[in-house]
């Protein structure tokens, strides 16, 4: 295996025959298709212990992680908690002069991190999203779709934007560099990046659509009705190959990373590396689950965290992208296009899955970074560390 030495693996209480279950799964993706690239590592009490790149790529190349970006952003969030330049109680006008227009006076940061805030599809794109000023202005504009706190609907890029606004407003650091700063650099993560410079973006995979949308009788296996479904991957997605875009650093979903990186992220959460973070804000951030509306996509409750998934001890874990093999306690995200990442506080494992192809049928993603968490779950051993 790539990146991993057997006695590195034993060391840390893995077992190499799950793990090349884990392996087999995933070249079987590359073999079958349509992915043309994937990367995967998994990590354990703070060391990497797997780190391996599929298909027409290696260890070097870095990929655009979509939603798993969030929770970078989240902590973030939690370590200006932890300072009490933040509380989640508080409704964003108070930080964010403006942002009250339009009924959104009440709006708190913790319905902005847990996708309750009413406003899923609130637009923010170029020209506005290259200034601060055009940002701000934009969410002005902002309008309700349902009354905050009602019920949970993914935000997938316009609450982030909020996040990483008040980032700027109570640190007085843009959110890029703030992050860079005081999360990604403590960490020691060269890799993992939101905002990548031009010149530097050579070794970024870039995003290939792919596949086919799933038929009507994957659908019915699986949600057991009938579904409407697009017959198109989302064509809007590959704005994230445009340099410019990359530089920006969209908050909701354009970060770039190794699976590498992203594994030891989740392994600096929870082993509150540096303290980095207040460890109450830490455990309760990552650990309470405050929001068990259904999920409109899913139907299964919703189980987020303050900016996190936690995958919970009932049916629906598998809908949670981190598999069945893990604790209850297992916290992460999943990308758009068949990404995943989480961390489970019980085992210590730390898993990443990352890929460059965009398929037009989601479920067979969602199927794959189930199925490869649950051999990275199942690839522990607990382990006396004393």
């Amino acid at each position: 295996m790539d990146g991993v030495e057997p006695s590195a693996i034993d060391d840390l209480g893995l077992s190499i025959t799950e793990l090349n279950k884990l392996r087999s799964r995933l070249q079987h993706a590359i073999d079958k298709g349509p992915l043309p690239s994937l990367q995967f590592a998994v990590a354990r009490y703070g060391k990497l212990a797997l780190f391996e790149t599929l298909g027409g790529a290696d260890n070097k190349t870095r990929y655009t992680i979509f939603s798993c970006t969030k929770p970078v952003v989240a902590a973030a969030i939690w370590r200006l908690m932890g300072e009490h330049l933040i509380d989640i109680e508080t409704p964003v006008s108070h930080y964010i002069p403006g942002f009250a227009e339009n009924g959104k006076w009440d709006i708190t940061v913790e319905q902005v991190l847990c996708h309750t805030c009413g406003f899923p599809r609130a637009p923010l794109s170029a020209p506005q999203w290259w200034t601060r000023a055009g940002r701000i202005a934009a969410m002005r504009r902002w309008r309700l779709n349902w009354e905050p706190g009602s019920r949970m609907e993914y935000h997938p890029l316009s609450a982030h934007w909020v996040l990483a606004e008040l980032i700027e407003c109570v640190s007085g650091v843009v959110y890029r560099e703030y992050l860079r700063a005081n999360i990604i650099a403590p960490l020691g993560l060269s890799d993992l990046r939101l905002g990548v410079a031009v010149q530097d973006q050579w070794d970024i995979a870039p995003l290939q659509c792919v596949g086919t949308p799933p038929t009507a009788v994957e659908i019915q296996a699986l949600f057991g009705s009938a579904r409407d479904w697009r017959n198109a991957v989302d064509q809007s997605l590959l704005m994230f190959n445009e340099p410019e875009v990359r530089a920006l650093g969209v908050p909701g979903g354009g970060a770039v990373s190794t699976a590498a990186d992203m594994a030891l992220f989740y392994q600096g959460l929870m082993r509150n590396t540096g303290s980095l973070w207040r460890p109450q804000v830490l455990a309760d951030a990552t650990g309470r689950v405050r929001v068990e509306f259904a999920d409109p996509m899913t139907g299964a409750p919703a189980n987020y965290g303050l900016g996190v998934v936690i995958a919970g001890d009932d049916k629906y874990s598998p809908y949670r992208g981190m598999g069945t093999r893990v604790s209850g306690r297992a916290f992460g995200h999943q990308g758009i296009g068949g990404q995943v990442a989480w961390g489970d506080p019980v085992s210590g494992i730390s898993f990443c899955l990352l890929t460059n192809g965009l398929d037009a049928n989601p479920l067979r993603s969602a199927q794959l970074c189930a199925a490869a968490s649950n051999r990275a779950g199942a690839s522990g051993r607990i382990i006396d560390r004393h």
